[in-house]
């Protein structure tokens, strides 16, 4: 038995999530992973699971599921932080979305609560190509998805674990914004094309209408939510709003964050392309 402290990780299955939770136990931090799957369990929709994870806890990393943007997120990011700082949990990591006004109403919340917070306010992940929705996409040949021309300075999960890794075990992040991005921004086509050729084998990028790709993910038996999430993420957020390229990594770690270019490059030698 032990009478350690841990840090929680709500969404600690997750793209960041799990990276989060091996950084930790490499360096030997006891961790408790929040999910509903988790031991004890975790669900944001129903409270009476909160006071149990928070027993023995004194840091949080918050990722909510499936996007702060839906109804209700704000809510339970602020339910769930006037909980933690009533169990004496002060310091609260926040992971939010770039250009999201939504997600800055859940940052509010969480700092009306009272906590130690600091927001890791993120663009699209580079992994969405290789562990999410577009994964299928890029084994298939053809990336196709309602995004033009506009640049996206796509992040690496493993920059965002490392800065929150950073926020959960020192001191000096507290009250800070970190705006999280990769180093350049490329256009869908352009990713895709660094993607094909670090893979050495054929992705085309193909743009199309939204409402053909809403009715395309529906038919797929993607739920509603997360279908409505990824329309107004490609329609909205996707509009330039984002477009530059940000030094939350440098501002956080005092280093350059990892080029799409180098995710790509390690990724294809996975195999997860092949």
């Amino acid at each position: 038995m032990t009478n350690e402290t841990k840090k929680l990780i709500v969404g600690g299955t997750g793209k960041t999530g799990r990276r989060i939770v091996a950084r930790l136990e490499e360096r030997g931090v006891p961790v408790r992973v929040g999910s509903r799957s988790g031991e004890p369990r975790f669900d944001w929709k129903d409270r009476s699971t909160w006071s149990a994870v928070l027993e023995g806890v004194d840091a949080i990393y918050l990722a909510y599921y499936p996007d702060l943007t839906v109804p209700g997120a704000a809510e339970d990011i602020g339910a769930f932080g006037a909980a933690a700082v009533e169990a004496g949990i002060d310091r609260i990591v926040l992971l939010s979305g770039r250009g999201e006004p939504e997600a800055a109403v859940a940052e509010q919340a969480l700092k009306d609560s009272g906590a130690e917070w600091t927001v890791l306010r993120c663009s699209w992940f580079a992994q969405n190509f290789s562990e999410d929705y577009l994964l299928d996409a890029v084994l298939s040949g053809e990336v196709a998805v309602p995004a033009g021309e506009v640049p996206e300075p796509f992040a690496d999960a493993d920059d965002i674990a490392d800065v929150a890794v950073a926020a959960l075990t020192e001191d000096g992040h507290a009250g800070r914004t970190y705006e999280i991005t990769g180093a350049r921004a490329l256009t869908f086509a352009e990713a895709v094309a660094e993607i094909a050729g670090a893979a050495g084998r054929e992705v085309r990028f193909t743009s199309v209408p939204a409402e053909g790709y809403a009715a395309a993910l529906r038919d797929h038996g993607v739920p509603d939510d997360v279908t409505d999430l990824l329309i107004y993420l490609f329609t909205t957020v996707l509009d330039g709003r984002n477009a530059r390229p940000a030094d939350g990594v440098r501002r956080a770690l005092d280093r350059e964050p990892r080029d799409f270019a180098d995710f790509a490059r390690d990724t294809a030698a996975t195999g997860v392309w092949a």
